[in-house]
């Protein structure tokens, strides 16, 4: 520990080093998540410079339909995903600690392919050709429409949500647990009548996130839906096809209502939800009796849900390596090289940028927790609510706006490549956040304090108290902001130039024009790359903390 009493004139430039981030970060935050989102609502009554909302007048006759399509999709998902997640937590929560070890391992790794990657599998095994229809039941049948879309977004989101309610799960008393089953309570009493009570409010919290960006997708349905269109899709394409960037806007306002409805029940539950999943990862077993019709239930439905991952996943790797030749499948690298054409230049940019997310967001993500929690700047808690608002708002809201913020002077930022990565810094910025506020909370005051006590500045002691015991978090939030960086799609597509395209677009490009072999190539660059630069930054970082100890 370095920490100590420094002169005069450091503590003053301390000081104002102090107060220059605080209002830094702030500053920030109302910069690039408050003035887009505020930009997007105003673009939506404006047209031509002109006030004018005829598009809110018509928005909801003209697209009832559309809009029924979203709401049937985003209700029977949010419904279906939740309710595998919860079974799935259970499972994982209540296994062995190899079994659980596994599993978690299962969902982090689905964690980091773009979200629209089920899309490629769900052809190969489903399509008019598919391996499982066609192949080995000799049956052809059309995979697109509304049942595609729910099943690949049902199957997308429940790695995520079962993470989270694990967390909340491993939250629990153990001693709840203990003392009921020291009554003699079954393992169907508890799971019905103690565990499922307790974590309502991570299911709330699920339930809420789930429909929203289930609304909001738009690369599932529009490799996926075919004819069966929904709201996200006609907003996105009101901006790449038919350049009504107004009536894109009003379209994205409508898909925002329901995120505000979301976020009321987000603030409300979050105090009782591990919404980061990080507490899924903790070390010990629950103890509980792995036996009962419920307990089988969620075990059986788990091994079905692995089950399905293995298929998905394998499908994608044999759909990468191989080719048909007269109806016979046969083992190839020829996809590899159909790829290159296609990727040249753009997986080292995808890595340039999410590596400067993963630490930029990281960092501005442990600075504002870090005057929110030890600090204690109450104030600081309407900062920290905006900061949250990406979290929820859907990812074309979020690309719209920063268009309209910087699309001209002073701050031109469309076209650069700083425009996509603070794009992508801030929309993660909620997770990093609470990732450090959980890391914070477990800090004693009394530490913290001993600090103070010696003289140290208050920025002495972020440096070298905070920081280093907040270390788990800092590479969790790094995980975390790398890994979507590199898959993500919704929130950038709208502010990359064709010459400036990263990996994960021209992915969804290639899929949507239909060469499906290409698009898993891709797929399965990506994962390796996420996969080895997740490992190799943990090693290093592993290594440095090594040789500061010695």
């Amino acid at each position: 520990m370095r920490i100590g009493r420094g002169n005069s004139g450091s503590s003053l430039f301390l000081s104002v080093l102090d107060k220059a981030l605080l209002f830094f970060v702030v500053g920030l935050i109302l910069l690039f998540i408050l003035y887009p989102i505020v930009a997007v609502m105003l673009q939506s009554v404006q047209i031509d410079g002109e006030w004018d909302f005829s598009y809110y007048r018509t928005l909801f006759t003209d697209n009832a339909g559309l809009l029924l399509n979203s709401l049937k999709v985003s209700v029977s998902v949010t419904f279906l995903s939740a309710l595998f997640s919860v079974m799935v937590a259970i499972t994982g929560a209540f296994a062995s600690r190899k079994v659980g070890r596994f599993l978690q391992l299962v969902l982090l790794f689905t964690m980091i392919s773009p979200p629209f990657v089920t899309s490629i599998a769900y052809i190969s095994l489903f399509g008019k050709r598919g391996w499982l229809t066609y192949g080995l039941l000799g049956i052809s049948w059309n995979p697109y429409g509304f049942t595609g879309i729910v099943a690949m977004q049902t199957l997308g989101f429940i790695s995520l949500n079962a993470l989270m309610l694990m967390g909340v799960i491993r939250g629990m008393d153990r001693t709840v647990l203990l003392s009921a089953q020291d009554v003699g309570a079954t393992t169907n009493r508890i799971i019905k009548d103690m565990i499922l009570p307790l974590i309502m409010p991570g299911i709330a919290v699920v339930l809420m996130l789930t429909f929203v960006r289930s609304l909001a997708d738009f690369s599932t349905p529009a490799i996926i839906g075919g004819a069966y269109n929904v709201l996200a899709t006609e907003a996105y394409l009101n901006v790449v096809a038919y350049g009504n960037i107004t009536r894109a806007a009003a379209m994205n306002v409508l898909l925002f209502l329901p995120s505000l409805v979301a976020f009321v029940f987000y603030r409300r539950y979050f105090r009782q939800a591990d919404i980061t999943g990080t507490r899924a990862l903790a070390e010990g077993e629950l103890q509980l009796e792995r036996k009962g019709v419920l307990y089988r239930l969620c075990g059986a439905v788990t091994a079905f849900f692995v089950l399905a991952l293995i298929l998905q996943y394998g499908s994608i790797l044999v759909t990468a390596f191989t080719k048909m030749r007269f109806g016979t499948m046969y083992w190839t690298l020829d996809n590899l090289h159909d790829t290159m054409p296609y990727i040249s230049g753009t997986f080292v940019r995808s890595i340039v940028y999410s590596l400067i997310c993963g630490i930029f967001g990281s960092l501005l993500g442990f600075l504002l927790s870090y005057y929110l929690v030890i600090r204690k700047r109450n104030w600081l808690s309407a900062v920290d609510f905006i900061g949250t608002l990406p979290y929820i708002i859907p990812g074309t809201f979020f690309g719209l706006g920063y268009i309209f913020a910087f699309r001209s002077p002073p701050l031109q930022l469309v076209g650069t490549a700083a425009i996509v990565i603070l794009n992508v810094v801030f929309r993660q910025l909620p997770f990093s956040t609470k990732v450090a506020q959980s890391s914070m909370v477990a800090i004693g005051s009394d530490i913290v304090q001993s600090g103070s006590d010696v003289g140290a500045h208050p920025l002495q002691v972020l440096k070298d108290i905070i920081l280093p015991m907040s270390r788990s978090g800092f590479l969790v939030s790094f995980f975390n902001n790398f890994s979507q960086t590199m898959t993500t799609v919704g929130s950038i597509i709208f502010l990359v130039y064709p010459s400036q395209k990263l990996a994960t677009l021209v992915m969804f490009d290639v899929l949507r024009s239909g060469k499906n072999r290409v698009g898993a190539m891709i797929a399965v660059l990506l994962m390796l790359i996420v996969v080895g630069v997740n490992l190799l930054f943990m090693l290093v970082t592993r290594e440095k903390k090594h040789v500061s100890e010695n």
